[in-house]
């Protein structure tokens, strides 16, 4: 198999790649980031992701599993063992790296094939942990869009990437602002059953077998008052304990799931 090699940390494809995982700006200006791992890099192919460049360190990958990807004749490059521990972030990534094209994410490329689609919204989410969280719950179960509004970093960090274990490429994404989102679910009539103790009624009392959008927003400040008058009806999650809140991404996998229960897991 006929490829190129690097074996200098100071290769100017080595600085690239490590800009583009440092510095969100970089991936917006160039339309490029970087996977890590074979699952993540699985996902992204039959998610549609185009890629540009394949980085290999034969050491940690065998020729019979880097076939399962060069099939689609990828610009395939061998690297070394300083290389690789320079590039990867962490030691099981499986000896690949890909640098791949971004997709846009705006709500006009939402497509709905299911005509009673479930969305989960999430209103400025700033963790990665928690925005990785939330997307391996949409997908686990199998929402029809996840839309973020005010989005405070791009879905490309690879701290997303590497705590959604791929499924920002399995799920359908949007962003935009608060505004043009309410815009966007009342338009197509989505009932907004917004997360919020104020005014609300409890999660499992409630009919989510219509269009509906699960709206949820941080820990520390909850939703914008936008959310809170544009809601079709405010839904809480009793509280049994101490505390008045859970992590986001647990409230929003038991409102999902409800909703799921409610549709018969369809």
């Amino acid at each position: 198999m006929q490829h190129k090699e690097i074996t200098s940390t100071q290769n100017s494809l080595v600085k690239h790649i490590l800009v583009l995982k440092e510095k969100s700006r970089e991936r917006k200006k160039t339309g490029l980031f970087v996977i890590e791992g074979q699952r993540e890099l699985s996902l992204a192919l039959k998610g549609g992701y185009h890629i540009e460049k394949l980085l290999f360190y034969p050491e940690f990958i065998s020729e019979a599993q880097l076939n399962n990807f060069t099939t689609l004749q990828l610009n395939l490059i061998e690297i070394s063992k300083d290389v690789f521990q320079k590039l990867a972030h962490r030691s099981t990534t499986e000896g690949i790296i890909a640098i791949a094209k971004s997709k846009p994410h705006h709500l006009e490329h939402l497509q709905f094939d299911n005509k009673n689609p479930l969305i989960l919204v999430a209103e400025s989410p700033e963790k990665p942990g928690n925005i990785g969280a939330l997307l391996r719950t949409a997908d686990a179960a199998n929402v029809d869009a996840v839309i973020i509004a005010n989005p405070k970093t791009d879905v490309y960090n690879p701290n997303i990437i590497r705590s959604s274990v791929g499924c920002v490429f399995t799920n359908q994404i949007a962003m935009a602002s608060t505004t043009e989102i309410i815009k966007f679910l009342t338009e197509k009539n989505i009932t907004m059953h917004c997360a919020a103790l104020q005014a609300s009624e409890s999660y499992h009392s409630q009919d989510f077998t219509k269009p509906t959008a699960i709206i949820v927003g941080t820990e520390a400040d909850g939703l914008t008052n936008e959310w809170l008058n544009a809601s079709t009806q405010n839904i809480s999650i009793p509280m049994q304990g101490e505390i008045d809140s859970m992590n986001v991404s647990v409230a929003a996998g038991i409102l999902i799931f409800e909703a799921k229960r409610q549709r018969g897991f369809k």
